[in-house]
């Protein structure tokens, strides 16, 4: 069981940061959101204030500041990079810190995210993890042609609980010791050790078992907002929600099944972050105007001093939540006020550690190496 005591602290990485204007701050290198060169520089920031880990946003569709349909603006970025691809190309040049990318369950294949994960997870040596999100947009569907939407928010959830559920079986599919790799007896596998999952549901029927062995964290971090797989809420490890305020971050905390259930309980907060609370409101109310209006969000924002914000993640972390996504208006700007600002003042508070204490994602969270299920069974068969 993780230590009650501690904060987490995670960060969403998306462009130029969470502001529609972000891109046009000093500092933003619009000509560089599309290298490996700038994320490599965005996580190492990270990476330097001990955060848990960062996640990538992604989508099947280009963003859009309409919440139905694509838009026409060109003053806004638009395009995104691979969110896996670009947490495997940084993996290498990171040592500590957890990478997770955002996957789009509602139109890809769980047997291609479980080996594209697991792939992360070997690069990394044990950092991965998996944000599954769901889409119910009928614009990203007919970039696929094989379904019709819009779709009941019930049944996009039904189906992203299968698909982890499929993930999650896939990755236990080879026990821990089925790679012999024994030249002598020429014999790299050990057959009677790889198991079909023989997996059919509504949504999926997949048999298994998968081609890449079971990653080194065994299962790597599962991550998904609250709601996106509430039939069966104790396949995710860690759960984002989105209070606006103390009293509706108690209440998400409560709502929330206690273990075997979700083990973590994140809140997201976008953060512009200044010398003074003042000018930080005034940064954010200039990118207001920048972009035409206020900045769309599904959470609450928080414009101050690190040291207000740090008083507001201690006292919404006395409401059963562990940790916190902040998510940054400009990357350029509120990144390093997080790591450079935010994180010493934790420190100085006794609430953050002072160096990263695990080789693996799941140890920086407190949370144990699963079992393998196939194993286990054939156990206590």
């Amino acid at each position: 069981m993780f230590d009650v005591s501690e904060l987490h602290l995670a960060v969403a990485l998306d462009g130029a940061g969470r502001h529609p204007a972000a891109w046009r701050e000093p500092g933003a290198r619009p000509a560089e959101l599309f290298t490996a060169r700038y994320w490599a520089d965005v996580v190492a920031e990270a990476e330097a204030g001990l955060l848990d880990f960062v996640t990538f946003e992604d989508g099947l569709a280009l963003q859009s500041s309409a919440a139905a349909e694509p838009d026409a603006r060109t003053d806004q970025v638009r395009g995104r990079l691979d969110a896996v691809l670009t947490a495997a190309r940084i993996a290498p040049l990171t040592r500590h810190i957890g990478l997770v990318p955002s996957v789009t369950a509602t139109h890809t294949e769980p047997f291609h995210i479980s080996k594209a994960i697991a792939t992360l997870d070997y690069v990394s040596r044990g950092r991965a993890g998996l944000h599954v999100q769901t889409s119910g947009l009928p614009y990203e569907a007919r970039h696929f042609g094989r379904r019709e939407f819009p779709a009941p928010v019930g049944e996009l959830a039904e189906e992203a609980a299968d698909h982890v559920e499929v993930v999650r079986r896939l990755w236990d599919s080879w026990e821990d010791d089925a790679e012999i790799r024994d030249v002598a007896t020429g014999r790299f596998v050990d057959r009677d050790k790889l198991h079909y999952i023989n997996f059919e549901g509504p949504h999926f029927s997949v048999r298994g078992p998968s081609i890449t062995p079971r990653p080194p964290q065994g299962q790597p971090l599962v991550t998904a907002s609250a709601g996106t797989v509430a039939p069966r809420a104790a396949l995710i490890d860690l759960v984002y929600v989105t209070p606006r305020d103390l009293d509706e971050a108690r209440a998400a905390a409560a709502v929330l099944p206690p273990p075997p259930g979700p083990r973590h309980v994140f809140a997201d907060l976008t953060v512009f972050l200044d010398e003074d609370g003042p000018a930080a409101a005034a940064r954010r109310d200039r990118l207001d105007r920048v972009a035409g209006a206020p900045a769309p969000t599904d959470a609450a924002t928080f414009s101050g001093t690190p040291a207000e914000l740090a008083d507001l993640l201690q006292e919404w972390r006395e409401t059963g939540l562990t940790g916190f996504r902040l998510r940054p208006g400009v990357i350029a700007h509120d990144l390093p006020a997080i790591t450079r600002r935010l994180v010493p003042e934790l420190q100085r508070r006794g609430v953050f550690r002072s160096t990263y204490e695990a080789s693996s994602l799941r140890g920086l969270l407190g949370l144990e190496r699963p079992a393998n299920r196939y194993a286990a069974a054939a156990l206590t068969a």
